[in-house]
């Protein structure tokens, strides 16, 4: 898998690695604080994808597991502090990603572009409310489909 990403430079992988604790950032601080429990419920779905998400990705995230933790704590030292800020700066970082998004095979990058936006909507559901319910904040719900993010269809399949 992660030798569809061989037409990419190294610094374009490692944003893409860096756009999992980016997105849990967005998310997790759209609404001013970042819950414990939004930090810790994006490290169990990165893990969980691992091995359970889509074949095509879980090598990416298993990738991007081996160094969840330390990746997230090194954005969350360096990202603003200020809400409108930090949720500017991050937002410009995953826009960032169209073009590497861009020079993927259109199936793994439509995988790619699907498989983030997913995440994000479960970093906004991760902080509980009751059953789940109510716990997405509207700060939260206007970021999680990351419209920053140009979408990338699935190629149509040849008849």
């Amino acid at each position: 898998m992660l030798n569809n990403l061989y037409q990419l430079s190294e610094d374009e992988k490692q944003e893409l690695f860096d756009a999992i604790p980016i997105i849990t950032l967005l998310i997790a601080g759209a609404d001013g604080k970042i819950d414990k429990e939004e930090l810790e419920g994006s490290e169990k779905i990165t893990r969980i994808r691992g091995f359970s998400g889509h074949e095509v990705m879980q090598e990416f995230y298993d990738k991007v597991g081996e160094d969840y933790s330390e990746r997230l704590a090194r954005w969350l030292k360096v990202v603003p502090t200020d809400t409108a800020e930090r949720t500017a700066d991050l937002s410009s970082r995953i826009e960032k990603l169209n073009p590497i998004l861009a020079k993927l095979d259109q199936e793994w990058g439509a995988r790619m572009y699907e498989s983030l936006t997913s995440f994000a909507k479960h970093v906004a559901k991760a902080s509980g409310g009751f059953l789940g319910f109510g716990s997405v904040s509207k700060e939260e719900a206007a970021l999680m489909d990351l419209p920053m993010l140009t979408p990338i269809e699935m190629p149509e399949e040849e008849a």
